[in-house]
């Protein structure tokens, strides 16, 4: 499965277009509709609810970007909708509020979070609520996730969508949670033929690494994250072929 020329064409607005000065909080409605109108491509994230939903959120906790506290996925779907986004009256959206917002006018990047915790093969949930929220979608979407176990159940499940690797250098600092063994495994994209994948979206401060370049030479994708600056942009686009992008405007 080939990866659209709209996710290449162009910027992916990383977490939607968001600027919370603006009341646009990252994965948030308003933020979704600035990007739309801004004719930008939309990076969205998926955590699951208690009730077996897809929410459109980056954590895993609810602490950092709203005023509650505790674990998303102890929530029933109606309870986080009614919960602010921190700098906006809007709640947590589920993937099915967003695919009706953007109703196929710009490409959707969507990435499905780990839920085993140590990028293993505990994860189905999450990608089946996906899976049944993208049921009848027409618009273009990716999908694609750290974790290789995850995109092998998005292609299991959805075997006619795109997907991908989020990839990166995977340094310890950053993953502690992770044993060296399976940061030193994930740092060389090994599961790009076992899962099908079409790009991988790497880390824009890891794009000079030699995996990145013998996957472009074999003919995928190299999409970037997270470009926070018109220079950023220009190194970035040496190597990658698009950027997703916030904190300004390409």
């Amino acid at each position: 499965m080939t990866l659209p020329s709209a996710f290449l064409d162009r910027a992916i607005a990383h977490r939607a277009l968001h600027d919370i000065r603006d009341g646009r909080p990252e994965n948030s409605l308003a933020a979704i509709r600035a990007a739309i109108a801004g004719g930008y491509g939309i990076e969205i994230d998926l955590q699951p609810s208690a009730d077996g939903r897809a929410m459109v959120f980056h954590d895993d906790t609810l602490d950092r970007l709203t005023g509650a506290t505790g674990r998303v996925a102890d929530q029933a779907a109606a309870t986080l909708g009614e919960i602010p986004l921190t700098g906006s009256s809007e709640g947590i959206p589920t993937l099915d509020a967003v695919l009706a917002l953007v109703g196929g006018q710009v490409p959707l990047l969507i990435e499905i979070k780990d839920q085993d915790g140590q990028m293993g093969p505990g994860v189905g949930a999450l990608e089946a609520a996906t899976a049944a929220a993208l049921a009848g979608y027409e618009g273009p979407v990716a999908l694609m996730s750290f974790n290789p176990h995850a995109v092998a159940e998005l292609a299991r499940l959805m075997p006619g969508l795109p997907r991908g690797l989020t990839t990166c250098g995977f340094a310890a600092a950053h993953w502690p949670e992770l044993t060296e063994e399976t940061r030193a495994r994930l740092r060389l994209i090994p599961d790009i033929d076992r899962v099908g994948a079409s790009f991988i979206s790497h880390h824009a401060h890891d794009l000079g690494a030699p995996r990145v370049a013998e996957v472009k030479q074999a003919g995928l994708p190299v999409l970037s994250w997270t470009i926070r600056t018109p220079a950023e942009e220009a190194a970035a686009r040496q190597v990658a072929d698009n950027v997703t992008f916030e904190c300004y405007l390409p």
